[in-house]
């Protein structure tokens, strides 16, 4: 027992840096206080540095300083990642010299020294511990000790920590205990990244795309899949044939043989989409959500929960979580929103307060994530800002606000919206959004053309009254998804038939497929996310003045950012993308900015930043 910490309120900095999506987050006596991306802060997509601005963030949240803090912790164990390395350099050897070559130096120079590295980060002021935990425990804490349960079984799944790459344990009030796990270089992630890279998107950010692009295939090749390039077994566990793959020795994950497997070669980034690509997508997709499902199965049958708490990048494919909670064991699911390794910073903070100083966790509900609103918050002082250097806005009441904006939206305008606290994790959730009407046949294509400027295929989340979901989608009236990492189905009273005489492709994007067709994808699914009054009172109030205008409580939600770009962080942010899209009006807290309102010379200026964005 570590009684000696004094009865101070006890501060721990979490941290996950140097690899991807660098991250901080800050607990108050086991409370998160606040949590955020660095990538924010930099305009960086996926920035991997050390989190400076995001921890100074969080430290400013808590009025406190890096010498309050009585603990500090990393997500992973640096030393166990460079033995992986090395092992399996040596195991492919000679092969990946060149690899191993650009590798070393950076280890050698770097992330060998990342202890040395975090405490010159936090300076002298910060004297105490440094706490290492492996990177799949960070993941089930980040999943566990934020979720409504007691008692849960916990599913962690990713590319690759340390070794693991797939874990699974119990949570049991304050304790966690992973009882096993798969290894690199066998990894459903690295698949589904492996698949990514063939269709010509970028691994790490454009495994959505694939997701998306899944229902316009047919899953021809999973037969292929299942016999040539991984064995599954009755309990989930999984082998990849490495013949196949490339990523130990090159830094491709896939070369010659996979083509001639396929029988086609790898599409370049930024060619057109193939029918062929589709096709991949649907396999790839359905033979992880049939390998997900045996896990979850196994575990049920191992643990005896009704529970299950799920983190790592995989956990963000909404679909196999869907498909998860139709027809999987679990009575509940809870997903972190962060599931991916920016969560790690919230999870070693959590595993640091609950198991090593042995703190009682209460549980909370819905959860104890505050609806991920974790991040900083404008000030007026910021929109005001903006207003001097040349910015028009008008100012509203929320009597005003909210029936004013909603009558724009009804008008099939395009909002950015910002209020309150910036969500963590990759999901704008109200609070950094983009909004339409999910009514117009046109505003998928509309809103990925112009306003997004990505690819029009690419599938638009509904946010939606909680008290009204049930009307639109396949859920319990008792049911909230507020973090958007579940597809639900369109409710049938309100689908429309599909021509099934249109070939199958992108073109039936442009088919009406419900009477909410912007946010129904091909196959009558959206990615729901439910608005509660409680975490939500502003945008659940925006939906509600919606529903008045329209009789519709739903509206298109999808990030405040453009293709490359991380999501907006500041008021300056905001007005910058704003004006360099087609996006109609702009509103922080209670200021309005109508496009048509706006200095020619702005536009311009935010227009030449579009430019030095790397592609996504």
């Amino acid at each position: 027992m570590l009684n000696w910490i004094s009865d101070h309120l006890t501060l721990i900095l979490g941290i996950s840096a140097f690899y991807h999506d660098s991250a901080a987050a800050l607990l108050r006596d086991g409370e998160v206080v606040a949590a955020a991306s660095q990538e924010r802060f930099t305009r960086k997509k996926h920035d991997s540095d050390f989190p400076r601005e995001a921890m100074q963030a969080c430290l400013d949240q808590a009025g406190a300083s890096v010498a309050d803090l009585d603990f500090v912790g990393f997500y992973e164990k640096p030393l166990q990642k460079f033995d992986r390395l090395l092992e399996t350099y040596l195991a492919y050897a000679p092969r990946g010299y060149i690899s191993f070559a650009k590798a070393i130096p950076t280890w050698l120079q770097t992330k060998l020294r990342q202890p040395k590295m975090i405490r010159q980060e936090l300076g002298r002021e910060y004297r105490k511990k440094l706490v290492f935990c492996e990177h799949h425990e960070s993941h089930a804490a980040s999943a566990f000790y934020p979720s409504p349960f007691e008692d849960a079984a916990i599913l962690t799944v990713d590319g690759v920590g340390e070794w693991a790459t797939t874990t699974w344990g119990v949570g049991q009030g304050n304790k966690i205990e992973l009882r096993n796990e798969i290894r690199f270089p066998h990894s459903l992630g690295l698949l589904y990244s492996a698949f990514t890279y063939f269709c010509g998107f970028r691994v790490n950010s454009g495994e959505y795309k694939l997701m998306g692009l899944a229902p316009y295939g047919e899953p021809k090749f999973t037969k292929m899949i299942r016999e040539d390039l991984i064995t599954v077994h009755d309990d989930g566990s999984y082998r990849l044939n490495m013949e196949y793959f490339t990523y130990c020795h090159t830094l491709r994950m896939t070369g010659r043989k996979m083509e001639r497997l396929l029988g086609v070669p790898r599409r370049e980034p930024d060619t057109p989409v193939r029918k062929v690509d589709m096709d991949m997508a649907a396999s790839i997709q359905q033979v992880t959500e049939e390998i997900i499902l045996k896990m979850a199965r196994h575990v049920h049958a191992e643990t005896g929960l009704e529970s299950l708490c799920m983190a790592g990048g995989v956990a963000l494919n909404c679909v196999a979580n869907g498909k998860l909670k139709r027809e999987g064991p679990f009575e509940n699911i809870w997903v972190q929103p962060a599931a991916g390794d920016a969560g790690g910073a919230l999870g070693v903070a959590s595993l640091i307060w609950h198991q090593l100083l042995e703190k009682p966790r209460s549980v909370r509900s819905p959860d104890s994530q505050f609806g991920s609103l974790l991040g900083t918050e404008i000030s007026d002082a910021e929109i005001e800002s903006l207003i001097a250097d040349g910015a028009v806005a008008a100012h509203y009441d929320d009597k005003q606000l909210f029936p004013t904006v909603a009558k724009l939206l009804a008008d099939e305008k395009v909002v950015g919206w910002v209020q309150q606290r910036m969500e963590f994790g990759p999901r704008a959730l109200g609070s950094r959004s983009i909004l339409g009407d999910p009514r117009s046949p046109k505003m998928q294509t509309t809103m990925n053309v112009k306003i997004k400027f990505r690819e029009s295929f690419r599938p638009f989340a509904p946010a939606i009254l909680e008290e009204k979901a049930h009307e639109y989608f396949e859920v319990s009236p008792s049911d909230a998804y507020p973090y958007m990492l579940f597809t639900h189905d369109v409710q049938k009273s309100r689908r429309l038939p599909i021509d099934e005489s249109v070939p199958r492709g992108i073109e039936r994007v442009k088919q009406l497929r419900s009477d909410l067709p912007a946010i129904t994808h091909l196959d009558y699914s959206a990615r729901v996310q439910t608005v509660g009054q409680d975490r939500h009172p502003r945008f659940h109030a925006l939906l509600k003045a919606f529903q008045a205008e329209t009789h519709c409580p739903c509206l298109i939600n999808t990030s405040f950012n453009v293709r490359g770009e991380p999501i907006v962080r500041t008021a300056e942010d905001a007005y910058r993308c704003f004006m360099a899209t087609h996006m109609d009006a702009l509103v922080i807290g209670n200021h309005m900015f109508l496009r048509e309102e706006q200095p020619v010379e702005k536009q311009l200026i935010s227009e030449d930043y579009l430019t030095n964005l790397e592609p996504d």
